[in-house]
């Protein structure tokens, strides 16, 4: 008979083999006593989406030296956390984070509620955010799926259904293993056996604790899977972004409107982005130079090439779009990911580069 998957033995390889987190407590700490933060949790969680755990280190850490608790974060200033966010992209997630943190300090007196279905409540939490943190904040039993559960399932129980129409079968599964103790040292025990053992390529199955009752492993199709529905060809847009330094060696910047992407963030003022070719839209009359090459750029749903124009002008110069920002209150990491690509652009093109200097943030 075939071992079943036991979730004491995959918490003794975790006791030994839990990553190093500025957000986690480890398990010696948590038997220790030492209670995780839900705020420092729901960050992490919440900047965790879609980027990696390698990128979102150095802004957790910046974040919660800067808001050390909920009730700072709600207390701080739209622009000053939209800056923070820059380089983490999604910024619906940063207005969603603001919003989120505003109610919890105005309606909950600074306290994380506990339960799944409380925090599914408040914006930009959805249903694993909400598992991760009742379960690692609060340790409830409640199953998390990431990425690395769903491969770890898939490949635990050889699930050939494709993603995403496993979604309901590998959450059964997940929920099934969850235990009623350490529910939360089990759960990020489950995603470090993803992230470490059961990788998407060359898993390290003689080191995993759970190579026994692996069906997958067993039946030799582990390396397949999980299986994923392909994927459209991402579209591609266009648009055209314009660079203007006076004379001072001010900026001209623009805040995106709040809805959109980039909502509420700093950029150049531009075309829209559309699939064909933009038609110019250039933010005040100058001499406009195109810089040879493109600003790329990839979103979720499509790729972006933008033509970027620059140009310098004079003091007297009135824009239609935006408006002059100091050089010494100009900080290029405070600008998202996209639009630094187009002041890198410019800065590293010929004569133009050489005027285009700014400052930008240590970390």
């Amino acid at each position: 008979m075939r071992e079943i998957a036991d979730p004491s033995t995959l918490l003794e390889w975790y006791d030994h083999n839990a990553r190093l987190m500025p957000w986690r407590v480890s398990p010696q700490d948590r038997r220790a006593g030492v209670q995780p933060d839900p705020y420092r949790i729901w960050l992490s969680e919440v900047m965790l989406q879609q980027t990696t755990v390698a990128a979102v280190k150095e802004y957790f850490v910046r974040f919660t030296q800067r808001w050390p608790s909920v009730t700072d974060l709600a207390a701080a200033k739209d622009a000053d956390v939209m800056g923070e966010w820059a380089g983490l992209g999604y910024y619906a997630r940063a207005r969603n984070l603001l919003k989120c943190a505003r109610i919890i300090a105005d309606e909950y007196d600074g306290i994380f509620p506990n339960t799944h279905a409380e925090l599914l409540t408040l914006p930009g939490i959805g249903p694993y955010t909400a598992a991760a943190v009742s379960s690692i904040a609060y340790d409830l039993p409640e199953a998390v799926l990431d990425g690395n559960v769903e491969r770890v399932m898939s490949r635990l129980y050889d699930i050939h259904t494709p993603l995403p129409t496993s979604k309901p079968e590998l959450m059964e599964l997940a929920q099934a293993l969850t235990p009623q103790k350490r529910a939360g040292d089990y759960a990020q025990a489950v995603m470090d056996l993803g992230a470490t053992i059961c990788t998407p390529k060359n898993p390290a199955c003689g080191l995993c604790p759970w190579r026994n009752p692996c069906i997958g492993q067993a039946a030799g199709t582990h390396l397949g899977l999980p299986k994923k529905v392909p994927k459209k060809a991402k579209p591609i847009r266009k648009g055209i972004a314009y660079i203007a330094k006076r004379v001072d060696g001010a900026y001209l910047l623009e805040t995106r409107p709040n809805a959109g992407l980039l909502g509420g963030m700093l950029g150049w003022p531009g075309t829209d982005w559309i699939e064909g070719e933009p038609t110019e839209k250039p933010p005040m009359k100058a001499q406009w130079k195109t810089l040879a090459g493109e600003a790329r750029h990839t979103f979720t749903h499509f790729h972006l090439r933008l033509v970027v124009k620059t140009a310098l002008v004079p003091m007297d110069r009135a824009s239609e779009a935006g408006d002059f920002v100091p050089l010494e209150d100009f900080c290029v990491s405070d600008l998202p990911t996209v639009m630094r690509k187009v002041f890198d652009l410019a800065s590293d093109a010929p004569k133009i580069g050489r005027t285009l200097s700014a400052k930008s943030k240590t970390t």
